[in-house]
């Protein structure tokens, strides 16, 4: 993720410095896009790390509910003896 978000900031400066404009506005442009570039890797490391929770936890109560049917079988089982 990290090496396309390099690439098209690149690629972004690269058409801005073949434009008319001023240095100073170049500069800005490139700031404002460099911004940019930076919250998109926020956004997507924290949309990420929520997935990751959210899987972390379903596994979790997936592991839950596997030990109570089996603590439940095992009472079962010794009832039948």
């Amino acid at each position: 993720m990290k090496t396309i978000v390099t690439i098209a900031a690149a690629a972004g400066l690269v058409a801005l410095g073949a434009c008319s404009q001023s240095a100073t506005e170049n500069k800005a442009d490139a700031i404002e896009a460099n911004a940019e570039n930076t919250a998109d890797v926020i956004e997507s490391n924290a949309s990420n790390a929520a997935e990751a929770i959210t899987n972390n936890a379903e596994n979790a109560a997936e592991a839950t509910r596997n030990a109570g049917e089996n603590a439940a079988d095992a009472v079962r089982e010794k009832a039948d003896r």
